[in-house]
């Protein structure tokens, strides 16, 4: 009888132990019997066929170099694709709109009217469809966000910089704010945004006129983590089975000469949680943005160059 009940406490404890051993990266961060918090098929990407599929075309044009955060919109007819382009060095001349479509995502074909919009500055841009309209968010000449509209995407009408104000409804301090990143819900207007890449701070809106913070504090901060310590920005946010993902970029440098890229993880667009694995792609390959294709997630770093990567087997 005694070497019975040893044996039952002997199983009992094994039975508690395995319960309590470590899991796998994507089983240890499922909750209340939900699926993994960092799906595969939005973090996994490796490149896919010939890169780049897009480029400056390095000769004496408006865009013989391409910068910075463009954008890509899957629509029926195929993919679009706004980005910044320039001819030389950015610091010295205006930064012009440019404006390619793609029937698969691969080969692109630029605009006949290229640059499409070259009134004022333009870098940095994403782009939102809400019913007919295209609502641009890019930043002007100073890391300045303003917002562009259009109903046929090649025809822009700049609606001016973005009023940003404190939670107490008072005007921001000086200084950029930039890579205004949007999400819309429920009437909403949800705007992320960086300042001197130090931070990246969340505003929002119903009239698009006045933004408010919701906090004066950054809803993601630098570090501790070696990764993003010397700087962030949001590039995209997406839904994906009812959690909320913030691609963004960081750089481990001070000079920033290396950036990577990174998720967060959100219930409420308010309080976010870094993956614990960041980075999720590295060489440099920063300004990333998921589209769904109609089949699975390709993940595409624009800057400085545009690259296709797919889900990785």
């Amino acid at each position: 009888m005694r070497n019975y009940f040893t044996c039952i406490c002997v199983l009992l404890c094994c039975i508690y132990l395995i319960s309590c051993s470590p899991q796998s990266n994507d089983a240890a961060q499922t909750e209340d019997n939900k699926s993994p918090r960092f799906p595969s098929e939005i973090r996994e990407f490796v490149p896919q066929g010939k890169n780049p599929v897009f480029a400056g075309t390095g000769e004496a044009t408006w865009d013989k170099m391409i910068r910075e955060r463009g954008y890509i919109l899957k629509e029926t007819d195929g993919f679009h694709m706004w980005y910044t382009g320039f001819d030389g060095y950015h610091d010295s001349t205006q930064l012009k709109l440019g404006y390619a479509f793609s029937e698969d995502g691969f080969q692109w074909t630029r605009h006949e009217n290229n640059p499409i919009f070259a009134e004022s500055w333009v870098e940095d841009m994403m782009v939102w469809k809400q019913e007919d309209t295209y609502y641009m968010f890019a930043e002007g000449r100073g890391d300045i966000a303003k917002m562009l509209i259009s109903t046929d995407k090649i025809h822009w009408v700049n609606r001016g910089n973005l009023d940003i104000r404190q939670a107490d409804g008072s005007p921001l301090s000086e200084g950029p704010y930039g890579t205004p990143t949007v999400w819309v819900e429920d009437g909403t207007w949800y705007l992320f945004y960086e300042r001197n890449d130090q931070g990246i701070w969340l505003a929002t809106s119903r009239d698009l006129k006045v933004w408010t913070n919701v906090s004066d504090d950054p809803v993601i901060t630098m570090g501790p983590e070696e990764y993003d310590q010397y700087g962030l920005a949001v590039n995209q946010i997406i839904k994906y089975q009812d959690r909320y993902y913030a691609y963004y970029h960081g750089t481990s440098l001070e000079d920033w000469s290396d950036w990577t890229m990174n998720m967060a993880i959100s219930e409420d667009l308010v309080h976010w949680t870094k993956y614990e694995n960041n980075p999720i792609m590295g060489d440099n390959k920063s300004s990333g943005i998921t589209v769904h294709d109609g089949q699975r997630f390709r993940f595409y770093t624009m800057h400085p160059e545009v690259v296709v990567h797919f889900p990785a087997e």
